[in-house]
């Protein structure tokens, strides 16, 4: 990592000659230009006489912005049209990107990319800059990440599968101070929450997106919630999934029983109190196919080290890891949705439940090898999610404890 790139300062430039980017567009089709251009941006350039000069100014914008990320391009992580350029109300430019380069930004801890675009009558320019993410640790986060060091090994080994090579030891230090301060709040958050009214708990919550779960269910076959442990996940289920009550009874959780059974029978309790029933990850397939030719909405917690018995191989964040099986096994055979949700708490304390648009089934002539791709592509969903509020998921996990594929 360059001395730049350790204090979280990243710039492209790129220029591109205006002749040679009207070749490139009149020898392609329609169809062939949006897999290179938004609609978005073709419809900005318009079609008078700047029109190849606008294009132009974009294409340099979408080569500035790949040259933030050189090995990423490279390996083909992501690719140009991952990048495109709007203009905002005031009309300057702004940089949109898809969920891939997105995920790329979050593990090099970027916040957004800034542009400045510029054109003469032969050639087309653009500077890229990306602005960092600023960890906040709260000063209990730090204390406890010193004085009370539970499991701070296994925090920080995670952190550097995830971070190593993308952010500085020092970020990663950061990362892991803030997780503890999160720990904190999360364990005070648990306590309150029986004793808040409706009201405050509606207040407290808030919920994004919430109509793809609906149109999902509305199928008429149940659904598969696909979650982790992100945020406050015991808040968004009570608080958040609790506003709708025309739902209660419904939402059934597959989760392991918790250590010690005081506290399992505590959790059991309050869930199936609040009107959501709970499931064990192992023995339950049969149930769970029962409830979903009911309609039934089945939360799958999919964070979790899977065994040989319950999962298998496959990566997670680059890294081999096992993984629970179950959810594409469902999903092959009965051909529910599986919709991604997850939550995360605001700096005002406040927290978001936000569900996203299912993933698309891979089907396969070979039935373990479309479990296995479909598994593969619900960690890419999980890791997508964790890379975003990153100090609010449960780092003490040993995620990874396969040593071989």
């Amino acid at each position: 990592m360059n001395p730049a790139e350790a204090k979280g300062a990243r710039c492209g430039i790129d220029t591109v000659e205006i002749a040679r980017l009207e070749k490139l567009v009149r020898d392609r089709t329609p169809d062939e230009l949006t897999r290179l251009f938004s609609l978005q941006e073709l419809q900005d350039a318009g079609n008078g006489p700047g029109r190849i000069a606008s294009l132009a100014a974009r294409f340099a914008a979408k080569e500035a912005c790949s040259k933030l990320f050189p090995r990423e391009i490279a390996l083909g992580v992501i690719e140009l049209s991952d990048f495109s350029t709007r203009r905002d109300a005031y009309g300057a430019p702004v940089v949109e990107v898809s969920a891939r380069a997105r995920a790329v930004m979050d593990r090099h801890r970027i916040g957004e990319i800034r542009l400045s675009l510029t054109h003469t009558e032969t050639t087309a320019s653009a500077i890229a800059w990306a602005d960092p993410r600023i960890t906040e640790v709260p000063w209990f986060g730090w204390l406890l990440y010193y004085l009370f060091p539970y499991r701070r090994r296994v925090v920080l080994e995670n952190l550097r599968r995830v971070f190593g090579g993308y952010i500085p030891e020092s970020e990663i230090l950061k990362l892991a101070q803030a997780y503890y301060a999160h720990y904190i709040r999360f364990l005070l958050e648990f306590l309150r929450l029986p004793f808040m009214s409706g009201a405050s708990r509606k207040a407290w919550m808030r919920i994004e997106n919430m109509e793809v779960a609906l149109r999902a269910h509305a199928q008429g076959n149940g659904i598969l919630l696909l979650t982790g442990h992100f945020g406050n996940f015991e808040v968004s289920t009570v608080a958040g999934i609790g506003q709708f009550p025309g739902y209660r009874g419904l939402f059934h959780f597959v989760r392991r029983p918790l250590k010690p059974k005081l506290l399992n029978d505590f959790i059991t309790w309050r869930t199936r109190r609040a009107g959501f029933g709970t499931l064990a990850k192992r023995g339950s397939l049969e149930a769970i196919l029962d409830l979903l030719a009911g309609g039934a909405i089945i939360v799958y917690v999919f964070d979790q080290h899977a065994g040989k018995g319950n999962g298998i191989t496959v990566d997670f964040f680059g890294h081999p890891a096992g993984t629970f099986k179950s959810v594409a096994l469902i999903a092959l055979s009965t051909g529910v949705p599986v919709v991604p949700a997850y939550s995360w708490r605001e700096p005002d304390g406040r927290h978001v439940l936000r569900f996203e648009e299912p993933v698309p089934l891979i089907e396969g002539e070979k039935v373990g090898d479309a479990i296995r791709r479909n598994t593969r592509a619900y960690n890419e969903v999980i890791e997508r999610m964790l890379l975003r509020h990153p100090e609010q998921w449960i780092w003490m996990h040993r995620r990874w404890k396969v040593t071989d594929r």
